[in-house]
């Protein structure tokens, strides 16, 4: 894991006026999924491909919709980790030219285009398990359960290759979920399976489909909600700007605060401006440079600039909060 200490790289600078600032840059405490996920991904990609292949084959020899369902879901999830790797590589590539961050906000966009996925596969799914309802078909319910279990195993497996990341990471987090909830799923294909196997009873095949949409909605729901709001510049989940606002009024010779702005820089680390009203005068660089690195051991804000402000009496055109 690439988890560079927090630095801060105070200087200060004279505008016209003659109002001195000191702009400090918090370290790049970068926290990427480690470079062993390049390995996960393949993995999971190739396991969960050819799973696809033989459940959708499997799917249309016996005519299961539940089957069907769960493979449709399963290609989402290899285009979703597709994607989610992909945006892992190129967060990794240095900034430059006109991409000053880098491609690091290449995973918000990746999660927002796995949730987009998600969707149209509910979509799908949905309304051909409705039509069996009215157009019933013969399932071969021994089929069903030995896919489905074989599923099971595909699935946890993969989801293993991504539990120690979960944390921190909405992509390797959405990557583990997806996994882990396709094997409850297919569970509950294995069980619709037995049901079918002693009773007869085929619409039990639509109705588990049903209940896959709505596994895959829940964990949808979650994964597009944070990445519109990242999407949005949101406070990343778990940062309140009040409380940083707090924080940063506590410093020694802080007497106020103003254009505060916190957001997700990508998935994984965190940005923030803030202008600090110093009137005691420029307290030098080793002071923005603490307060950065304050920032980053209680709230992981991993690129801090810190703009200081000497003279109470020279009004920053920033200073109102409806400002931007």
């Amino acid at each position: 894991m690439h988890d560079h200490s927090a630095r801060g790289d105070a200087h200060a600078h004279s505008e016209p006026g003659g109002q001195d600032h000191g702009h400090a840059h918090g370290g790049h405490g970068h926290s990427h999924a480690p470079k062993s996920f390049g390995k996960a991904f393949a993995i999971g990609t190739a396991l969960n491909l050819g799973f696809v292949i033989i459940e959708a084959g499997y799917g249309i020899a016996s005519g299961s919709m539940a089957l069907l369902a769960d493979a449709g879901h399963n290609l989402s999830d290899v285009l979703g980790l597709l994607i989610a790797w992909g945006a892992a590589t190129l967060g990794k590539r240095r900034p430059g030219g006109k991409y000053t961050y880098g491609f690091r906000s290449s995973s918000i966009l990746a999660a927002f285009l796995n949730a987009l996925l998600l969707l149209i596969a509910i979509v799908v799914i949905a309304v051909e398990a409705i039509r069996r309802f009215s157009e019933p078909a013969p399932v071969a319910g021994g089929t069903v359960m030995i896919v489905a279990a074989i599923g099971i195993v595909v699935n946890t497996a993969t989801a293993l290759l991504f539990m120690s990341g979960r944390k921190g990471d909405l992509n390797i987090k959405g990557a583990f979920l997806h996994m882990a909830a396709d094997a409850a799923v297919s569970a509950g294909v294995v069980v619709a399976g037995f049901i079918i196997v002693k009773t007869g009873l085929t619409w039990i095949d639509p109705v588990t489909s049903l209940v896959i949409v709505g596994v895959i909605a829940i964990g949808t729901w979650g994964l597009l909600r944070d990445s519109v709001n990242m999407s949005l510049q949101a406070a990343p989940p778990g940062l309140d700007p009040e409380e940083i606002g707090t924080f940063l009024r506590g410093r020694q010779g802080v007497q106020e605060i103003h254009d505060l702005h916190v957001w997700p820089m990508s998935t994984t680390e965190t940005a923030l401006t803030v202008h600090l009203l110093v009137p005691g005068g420029y307290p030098g660089d080793a002071y923005t440079a603490g307060v950065a690195a304050a920032l980053k051991e209680k709230f992981e804000i991993d690129h801090a600039t810190i703009q200081i402000e000497t003279d109470p009496g020279t009004p920053c055109v920033l200073e109102s909060d409806k400002t931007v």
